[in-house]
């Protein structure tokens, strides 16, 4: 581990340098990634320049402790070696986690798919309000929601939306979201006061660029159609829903919210590559087995990861087993505390691998 910090502090100091230097200077791009690495590396030589300043102060007071003859001073001593010693070891751990590997994808905007599962209407309800609880804590985080295809049912429900959500880091705190959520609920329409279980499933992607993946135009076929809102009404007078079949893997993508056949192309095209992008993840992730059975699902579109019970005020997380009695919180966007306990729990089981 020490030889790599070293590496690295030595690369600190060669981007330190690049950073004056007139070629990088005059390119934009250049100078963007190379600032993005240093800004990335310096945590870390941040890190290890307290560990050595810890490390001479201990060295320091167990040679007091040895040579002084004051009583009281290596009593001192003793309790500095003691207290230096913690911080050491909590800044040991520090490091240990900067040095994982980093998910390539972490500071990535997403797509992020809700989809009404098992339970009809209520199913379609509470999908609306995971998506209006999701784009709350974008709120919350200073990030920007685009709504880039929904279908909604008569009653105001959601049968499906997807949205483009914008900010730095936005994956990497959203990226243990895919899964099933279940809700345990008394429907409105439900006389009789039986609590019901439905689902609505959740998928994140990062957004894909075009340098991500390329889409050969010839393996598309584009179908323009005319827009219809819920029960089958038109919305539209002109055929500005676009349709894209990805014919190698049979993805299907359709956009029918914007007036602009171009704009809703635009848009599932952006669809479509963010789409490709986690299949080939999921591809990688497959390859990995063994790594992936060591980790908190990421991907799994049919794990139930997590289950929202109204009556007892509720929300659990069965892949940690972290449960909160604070669902009204939770459904304004308060989903920090899980995703905090997901991001710990899963530095965790990456520290097992490594070690």
């Amino acid at each position: 581990m020490w030889d790599k910090l070293e590496s690295l502090v030595g690369r600190v100091a060669e981007l330190e340098r690049l950073m004056t230097d007139p070629s990088v200077v005059g390119n934009s791009r250049e100078m963007q990634r190379v600032g993005r690495e240093l800004s990335e590396l310096r945590p870390l030589v941040d890190a290890h320049a307290r560990y050595r300043k810890i490390a001479r102060e201990l060295e320091e007071n167990r040679e007091l402790q040895e040579t002084e003859k004051d009583p009281e001073i290596r009593s001192m001593a003793r309790e500095e070696i003691a207290r230096l010693s913690a911080e050491q070891e909590a800044v040991a751990a520090e490091i240990r986690l900067l040095l994982l590997p980093r998910d390539p994808n972490d500071e990535k905007n997403i797509l992020i798919e809700i989809r009404a599962g098992a339970g009809g209407e209520e199913a379609a309800l509470f999908a609306t309000e995971l998506f209006r609880a999701y784009s709350m804590y974008a709120a919350l985080k200073g990030w920007k929601v685009e709504v880039l295809s929904r279908s909604e049912t008569g009653l105001g429900g959601t049968k499906e939306v997807i949205a483009m959500i914008e900010g730095k880091g936005a994956y990497s705190r959203l990226k243990f979201e895919s899964g099933v959520h279940r809700v345990q609920r008394v429907p409105a329409t439900e006389s009789g006061g039986r609590i019901h279980t439905s689902t609505v499933t959740v998928a994140v992607m990062p957004e894909a660029e075009e340098v991500d993946v390329q889409i050969n135009p010839d393996d598309l076929r584009i179908d323009v159609f005319r827009s219809s809102g819920p029960g089958g009404q038109s919305v539209n007078t002109t055929d500005s829903a676009v349709r894209i079949t990805h014919i190698p893997t049979g993805l299907v993508v359709q956009c029918q919210d914007e007036k602009s056949q171009l704009k809703n192309k635009s848009k599932a095209l952006k669809i479509l590559r963010s789409r490709l992008y986690d299949l080939e993840m999921e591809k990688q992730r497959a390859e990995r087995a063994d790594l992936r059975r060591s980790q908190v699902g990421t991907g799994d579109r049919s794990e139930r990861i997590r289950t929202y019970n109204f009556p007892q005020s509720r929300v659990t997380d069965h892949r940690i087993g972290f449960t909160v009695h604070q669902l009204s919180p939770v459904l304004d966007g308060g989903f920090d505390p899980f995703i905090d306990a997901l991001v710990a729990n899963a530095q965790v089981e990456a520290l097992k691998t490594a070690g």
